[in-house]
């Protein structure tokens, strides 16, 4: 069965991937997935509503259609959807009405963005309406990327309907999340095109993995979990993987990107109200204060790394950063982030969040708080250093800091694993592999020395390197060179020069013959 599931999973992500580079066109792969991905969303969204009708209305006897006509009906079915799926797609708006127009080749582009409109109508001053609100934004219909008429990008989008239409999403034989796991998928396709773009949505599935498997390590159930810079969300979402996430909440500062968070959200059944993404930058505006929940058991990131920031003064009061007095660099924001983490960790929360090498080791300002993260609040429990080349857009290596407001009887000490040369070479990107991810995570639970792998470095070493995190510092992983024979070498250079000299002597009577200066000296 797991084959089976694979095999069908393999081929629906391939369809996937073909279909979307037969219809871009000449549009960049990273602009067309807002108009497949939105699609592939509206999708899911029909698909929903027909299931859910149909559910509702079985013990009536009666389908959608005729119920939207009833007036009694209609009302009820408008509160049943509002409470339960938070949005209402009217029956001459699902999916299926589309292709039937394609079909008959009635489709017209402005009727979609009618559709489009009525839903997000539907979900006005209902409880679900931030969580919808500008979600189709970035799927500009009337752009003249899609084409220079109506017609031209009625075509464009007929043409995603009925390549969607072929492609089987349904898979009776399990529960698996075909078309979330699709979704994903793209996601990290476009991603793998778009170079140093990728790095604001996606992050790569090994160093995603890793860091869910170390955040919920011991869990079960997690109320509350978050991603300070969630990107698509895929991060935060994993999570749900290794432990029972009830609640989830994550910021993103770029748009387009905040849009695809709350579709991968709710593509991947998260109810409405048990996510909350914000839009807008972490450091400068921290809307996780303004939200239900404010303290959180797990946190994961993968922030931008060294990014910029104001880094204002009035910062000196902000509850997250004034305990340290000092902030981060301008220039160099990676601190900010860990210290926002810090300040949102619940009672027993842990915080694993990928940073560059910088962080371990640089000077001023960052020493300082790394010092008092370390000394003061005793919360930094491992330091893991990853290979090259794992991220898009970037071959910088990375390492992953592990953070936890409870540290047991590891108080005395800080966990370092170099990693750094266990993964497998990609043709563009290095992969960090399940085996590589099963010996990291083995050996921060065992909490072991492991030579030129992981050390297990006490307090007084740290502080006897200054707070100096750099990891070769406590993970020796020098190769002794091999010892050189000189007498060997010594006899094997005789032989090659007597073999010249005997080569030289067969080849002059050949240069004399012809006349020709002989180019090798007799005298080897």
């Amino acid at each position: 069965m797991d084959n089976k599931i694979q095999l069908h999973q393999k081929e629906l992500c391939n369809k996937l991937w073909t279909m979307a580079n037969a219809l871009r066109g000449n549009m960049e792969a990273y602009e067309f997935k807002n108009y497949i991905l939105g699609m592939i969303f509206y999708y899911y969204l029909s698909d929903r509503t027909e299931n859910y009708m149909m559910n509702l209305l079985k013990d009536d006897d009666i389908d959608y259609e005729t119920a939207w006509k009833d007036e009694e009906y209609k009302d009820a079915v408008i509160e049943e959807s509002l409470r339960d799926l938070g949005f209402v797609i009217e029956p001459q708006f699902l999916f299926k009405n589309f292709v039937r127009m394609v079909e008959n080749r009635s489709f017209d582009i402005e009727f979609l963005q009618k559709a489009i409109n009525s839903l997000m109508e539907s979900t006005i001053g209902n409880e679900s309406q931030q969580d919808f609100e500008g979600l189709f934004s970035d799927m500009q219909l009337d752009s003249t990327k899609l084409g220079y008429t109506v017609k031209d990008r009625s075509a464009v989008m007929a043409k995603i309907i009925a390549a969607l239409d072929e492609i089987n999403f349904s898979f009776e034989d399990t529960k698996i999340d075909v078309l979330g796991n699709a979704y994903e998928y793209l996601i990290g396709q476009f991603a793998a095109t778009a170079g140093k773009k990728a790095g604001e949505f996606y992050t790569p599935s090994g160093p995603a993995e890793l860091l869910c498997r170390l955040a919920c390590l011991g869990l079960t159930d997690v109320k509350a979990a978050a991603d300070p810079t969630c990107g698509s969300g895929s991060l935060l979402l994993r999570l749900k993987n290794y432990a029972n996430v009830r609640l989830y909440y994550g910021q993103e500062l770029t748009s387009t990107t905040y849009n695809l968070a709350r579709m991968n959200m709710i593509l991947r059944g998260i109810p409405y109200n048990n996510f909350t993404i914000f839009n807008g930058d972490t450091l400068e505006h921290d809307y996780f204060d303004t939200a239900k929940e404010t303290k959180y058991r797990v946190q994961v990131a993968n922030p931008p790394y060294s990014a910029k920031w104001s880094a204002d003064a009035k910062f000196m009061e902000d509850s997250r950063f004034n305990q340290y007095g000092k902030l981060a660099p301008k220039s160099k924001a990676d601190f900010a982030f860990v210290q926002h983490m810090v300040y949102h960790m619940d009672e027993d929360g842990r915080v694993v969040v990928l940073l560059p090498h910088g962080v371990l080791f640089r000077g001023g300002s960052e020493e300082v708080i790394r010092k008092y993260l370390i000394e003061k609040m005793n919360v930094l429990d491992a330091v893991i250093g990853l290979p090259t080349n794992l991220f898009f857009g970037t071959g910088i290596p990375v390492c992953v800091l592990v953070l936890r407001k409870n540290r047991e009887s590891n108080t005395n000490n800080i966990l370092f694993i170099d990693a750094s040369k266990e993964f497998e070479a990609g043709k563009n990107q290095n992969i960090l592999r399940e085996t590589d991810i099963d010996r990291i995570v083995g050996t921060y639970v065992d909490r072991v020395d492991v030579e030129k792998y992981a050390h297990v470095a006490t307090m007084e070493e740290i502080e006897e390197n200054g707070f100096n995190l750099n990891i070769p510092r406590y993970v020796d992983t020098f190769e002794k060179e091999p010892e050189i024979d000189l007498a060997e070498v010594a006899a094997e250079i005789r032989k090659l020069q007597k073999e010249i000299k005997e080569l030289d002597s067969q080849l002059k009577p050949y240069f004399d013959e012809l006349g020709l200066d002989f180019p090798f000296s007799e005298e080897v």
